[in-house]
């Protein structure tokens, strides 16, 4: 899964409006920002390999470090005690507990989505229920995700609403370049690129909220 990720990001929003936009978005992807440079360095693995999905051709056959139930476990909590020493108020610990739960949301999602290539702990016990052999379906849950929170989280944000509609729309074109263009040149070429979509898009949501006049401030 890719853009449906952000639909945590929004949906978290509305439930607490001290949490920066762009934190969300970090949180989200948290997995897939550790995993590019991990696969970068050869830590983790992946393969191109057309057809072993029908939605992907990533062969993602170890990524024990951050794509394990267990790693993604101990993400979650490095994200918490993250914020929780960024912003000590003691008001901000339910914010701290939805960045928390933003970053396993990823692997709840991918799940959903990926073959059998997520391992419960280690490089072992490997589940997915496979939906990428659903391209359509699997594009339609990606965009109910995202335009269904970002519809939520608009019904509140009373400026802006156009571009960030605008920006929702070019982040499902490249869902769709994704699932229905061609293969990626290389594995370097897909952490690459990934890395700097991730970076990317964090720094435009960044941008299109400050614009709106940043987060609601802490009242601590």
């Amino acid at each position: 899964m890719f853009v449906g990720h952000y639909g945590v990001s929004f949906a978290a929003k509305t439930m607490d409006q001290r949490l920066p936009l762009w934190a969300l978005f970090i949180a989200v992807q948290l997995l897939d920002v550790i995993w590019a440079p991990f696969v970068l360095l050869g830590v983790e693995k992946v393969r191109i390999v057309p057809g072993i999905t029908a939605s992907s051709p990533l062969d993602l056959y170890y990524m024990p470090y951050t794509h394990s139930l267990l790693a993604v476990v101990l993400w979650s909590l490095a994200a918490l005690l993250v914020y929780r020493v960024w912003r000590r108020a003691p008001t901000e610990a339910r914010a701290a507990l939805l960045l928390a739960l933003a970053v396993f949301s990823h692997w709840v999602l991918d799940f959903v989505v990926h073959r059998p290539d997520l391992p419960l702990y280690d490089d072992t016990a490997k589940v997915g229920l496979g939906l990428w052999n659903r391209p359509v379906l699997a594009f339609v849950l990606e965009a109910a995700l995202l335009l269904g929170s970002m519809g939520l989280y608009l019904r509140a944000q009373r400026q802006g609403r156009a571009s960030l509609i605008a920006f929702g729309l070019v982040m499902l074109a490249i869902q769709a370049f994704i699932f229905f263009g061609p293969p990626p040149s290389s594995d370097r070429a897909v952490a690459m690129t990934a890395l700097a979509s991730y970076g990317i898009f964090a720094g435009i949501i960044a941008w299109w909220e400050h614009r709106q006049g940043g987060p609601v401030p802490s009242a601590a």
